[in-house]
C-alpha cells in the first residue's frame, strides 16, 4: 500500500486529519511497501554502487561537517538517513499511542561511512522494517490518539502529531527521498559501468 500524501503536500488537509483515515494495518502495509520500494531501487547494486557519492546540486546538510555539507549522499547514506527518521517516527507513535506526552528527539543514525557493503545496507533496511513494525505492535488496542507530540516553543514547524501522524510524518519523509535514491542509483550505475 503506497500512501499518496498529495492532499497534505497541497495543504488541502492537515497531516493529523489525514492520518485518521489509516488503520494500524494500513501503516504496516505502507511500511512494507516503502521498504520494498527502496529495495527495488537499490536492485542488484554492488558495494561500489552503494557507496558511490553522486553529484547533487541541491545538496545541503546543515548538520554535516563543513567538508560534507554540500556533498551528495550515497545510497548507503540515504538508507541510514531514512531508516533513522522512520524509526524515530515509529518510536514517537508508540509512546504517544500509550498516552504519554513527549517531545525532543528519539533519533539514532549510524555513521554512513561505516556502511560499505551491500550486506550491511540490506541488513539495515530489514532491521528497520522489523523495528518499525515492532513499534506499531506496542500500540494499545485503544490508542490515545488525542495525545500530541510536544515541540519546543521556538520550533519553526510545530505540527499537531498524534501517534498515527507521527508515524506517517516520517514515512512521508522517506517517500520524499525516493527520487534522490533513484538519482543516486542511476549515477552510481553509470559511473561504475563507465569505469569498467
Amino acid at each position: 500500500m503506497q500512501i499518496d500524501f498529495t492532499p497534505v503536500k497541497n495543504k488541502e488537509i492537515s497531516l493529523l486529519d489525514f492520518s485518521a483515515r489509516f488503520s494500524i494495518d494500513d501503516l504496516k502495509a505502507a511500511t512494507h511497501t516503502s521498504i520494498d520500494t527502496l529495495l527495488e531501487i537499490i536492485g542488484d547494486a554492488a558495494d561500489a554502487e552503494l557507496t558511490f557519492i553522486p553529484y547533487d546540486p541541491h545538496a545541503h546538510d546543515p548538520y554535516a561537517t563543513d567538508e560534507e555539507q554540500y556533498k551528495g549522499w550515497s545510497l548507503a547514506h540515504l538508507v541510514l538517513h531514512v531508516c533513522a527518521s522512520c524509526e524515530e517516527g515509529a518510536a514517537f507513535s508508540s509512546i504517544l499511542a500509550r498516552g504519554i506526552e513527549i517531545g525532543g528527539r528519539l533519533r539514532y543514525e549510524p555513521d554512513w561511512q561505516t556502511y560499505t557493503t551491500r550486506e550491511q545496507v540490506l541488513h539495515r533496511l530489514e532491521e528497520s522494517r522489523r523495528m518499525r513494525l515492532a513499534y506499531l505492535d506496542t500500540w494499545p488496542d485503544e490508542p490515545h490518539l488525542d495525545t500530541l507530540r510536544q515541540f519546543p516553543e521556538d520550533a519553526k514547524w510545530r505540527p499537531n502529531l498524534n501517534a498515527k501522524a507521527a508515524f506517517l510524518s516520517s514515512l512521508w519523509h522517506e517517500i520524499g527521498h525516493y527520487e534522490q535514491f533513484r538519482d543516486a542509483a542511476n549515477q552510481a550505475r553509470e559511473a561504475i559501468h563507465a569505469a569498467s
